[in-house]
């Protein structure tokens, strides 16, 4: 299993002991209005949604990193790859804790990610499917090079694709 390290954080693959904190994150209102149908998770339904993210990994080679901060040690959420069937693209994807909004970490670990997806996964091309008002994950796509690709539906819900490529990666 795959490990990354930047400078203040560990994108690591999900454990167990990560479930309490996993559980919380998505049942937060605040959090999920920007992902999927907009709903929080049930302790249920998020314990699906993490056997997704480590299925992933076993189907794909790739997915979702847990990520913490080495500070501390906490979890603070989740970033990388996800392309299930029948999905618009090889996307990346990022969500915190809203403790932890505002502080560069998602780019940070998005960076990484994407320096991973490019260089040892042989990504030529990857999207990031974001809900209109989501003004604070727009803004990273942005920081990351992406451009604004057009829109698609996901979960009923218009989303736009931002994008980048390996040769406009290479340059960022």
């Amino acid at each position: 299993m795959v490990t990354l390290e930047t400078e203040r954080l560990l994108l690591r693959m999900f454990r167990e002991e990560d479930f309490d904190d996993y559980a919380a994150i998505f049942s937060d209102p605040e959090v999920t209005r920007y992902l999927g149908d907009g709903k929080p998770l049930s302790r249920f339904a998020a314990w699906r949604s993490l056997a997704v993210m480590l299925g992933h990994w076993q189907l794909r080679g790739y997915g979702m990193w847990a990520v913490e901060e080495c500070q501390s040690g906490i979890l603070v959420g989740r970033i990388g790859f996800f392309y299930p069937e029948g999905w618009p693209g090889f996307e990346i994807g990022w969500v915190l804790k809203p403790a932890y909004w505002g502080l560069g970490y998602a780019t940070e670990g998005a960076k990484a990610a994407l320096n991973y997806g490019f260089s040892e996964l042989g990504q030529e091309h990857v999207i990031s499917l974001i809900y209109p008002d989501n003004i604070r994950s727009i803004q990273v796509a942005k920081r990351l090079g992406e451009k604004l690709e057009g829109k698609t539906t996901v979960f009923g819900r218009e989303a736009l694709i931002y994008g980048i490529n390996r040769e406009a990666w290479d340059i960022t």
